[in-house]
């Protein structure tokens, strides 16, 4: 126990920082937060990988539970052109007023969190009515059975390396459950990952 707990807390966040940023990542992220303006909650902030991608944003609360993590960030977030607040919370219990977000982000995230529907519901309260989610995630395969099951029976291996992190998550059916939309939305696979984890969903949702 003790050893899985300094692998957590003194290797796994700089692995977590390296693994992050393969250039299919990299160029993700670029895609992504090119668009976004203004206040922005990021849910699962990590090293601070998305701050440098920002093009036009005021204000950013980046929530990460992981003390350890967030620690990795402090020369990105000190060389930040805006305010980075961080806000130790996990998504499950975002504190946030009711409608109060314009955008939140997730890059990656939602593969490791404990309480996914919790999170979501979370994400939907707090956010706008014309808000936008931003997303970008590794998904499970929906075109290949035999890399689909192959998730299935790697993800509980997965979850104890990686923090949680699941291999085989439907995002796209997950936001659909919880009544959001998509304005934009498309899969692509990231060629220079491994196989099993390559499959990602870019979308920005909004609530119906």
């Amino acid at each position: 126990m003790m050893i899985y707990k300094f692998y957590q807390q003194r290797i796994f966040p700089h692995l977590l920082n390296q693994v992050m940023q393969t250039p299919s990542m990299m160029d993700g992220r670029a895609e992504l937060l090119g668009k976004v303006r203004g206040e922005v909650l990021e849910i699962g902030f990590g090293t601070g990988l998305n701050l440098p991608f920002y093009q036009e944003v005021d204000q950013v609360y980046a929530l990460e539970p992981n003390r350890d993590v967030y620690q990795l960030a402090q020369k990105r977030v000190f060389d930040a052109p805006f305010h980075v607040q961080h806000i130790q919370a996990s998504a499950e219990k975002l504190p946030f007023a009711d409608h109060s977000v314009e955008n939140i982000v997730s890059t990656w995230t939602m593969c490791s969190i404990a309480n996914l529907d919790k999170a979501i519901q979370e994400i939907y309260r707090v956010l706008k009515p014309q808000g936008t989610l931003h997303l970008i995630e590794h998904v499970q395969y929906h075109d290949n059975n035999t890399l689909k099951k192959l998730q299935d029976i790697l993800t509980p291996i997965q979850k104890v390396i990686a923090d949680g992190c699941h291999l085989n998550r439907n995002i796209e059916l997950e936001l659909l459950n919880a009544n959001f939309k998509f304005s934009e939305k498309y899969y692509f696979d990231a060629e220079d990952l491994p196989k099993i984890g390559r499959r990602m969903f870019m979308a920005r949702a909004h609530k119906l």
